[in-house]
């Protein structure tokens, strides 16, 4: 299974336990799976609680090390600015995420955190791998949550 297929496994999963269905896999230097995720906002009434912070930081404990150089990090929707600083924190070698964010995105949209002069490390950025397929899974949710 791929990185983002992983991902997009996740955010299936969120979706079915009420959250945004954002999911999230970090890759370590060799290839292997360190952390995946899924958005766990309303479950732990963490507002923080997005699939791809969770991933990094379950990444970092498993290696012991507050940076994950070397690592990559694959997310279903554009990270949003939180999550994009945070990105840029833990040192991610390249950042690979599947649906943009007109709204809320913080990469290619917003405040476009990895672009900016104050920005330590920017990582790799591959936007709208299976593009289609994590954005149909959020207009169903929402559309699905309208109905209501």
């Amino acid at each position: 299974m791929t990185p983002m297929e992983r991902a997009l496994t996740e955010a299936r999963a969120a979706a079915a336990r009420g959250e945004v269905p954002v999911g999230a896999v970090v890759i370590g230097p060799d290839g292997a799976v360190l952390a995946q995720a899924g958005n766990a906002v309303e479950a732990g009434h963490d507002a923080a609680a997005h699939a791809e912070l969770i991933a990094m930081r379950a990444a970092a404990a498993r290696l012991g090390r507050p940076r994950l150089e070397g690592c990559d990090l694959f997310v279903t929707l554009e990270p949003c600015p939180m999550c994009a600083q945070a990105a840029s924190l833990f040192r991610i070698r390249r950042l690979v995420f599947g649906a943009y964010d007109p709204k809320g995105g913080g990469v290619e949209h917003g405040a476009r955190v990895l672009a900016a002069r104050s920005c330590h490390h920017a990582p790799e950025i591959v936007g709208g791998v299976r593009e289609t397929e994590a954005g149909d899974l959020l207009r169903a949710f929402f559309a699905e949550r309208r109905c209501r």
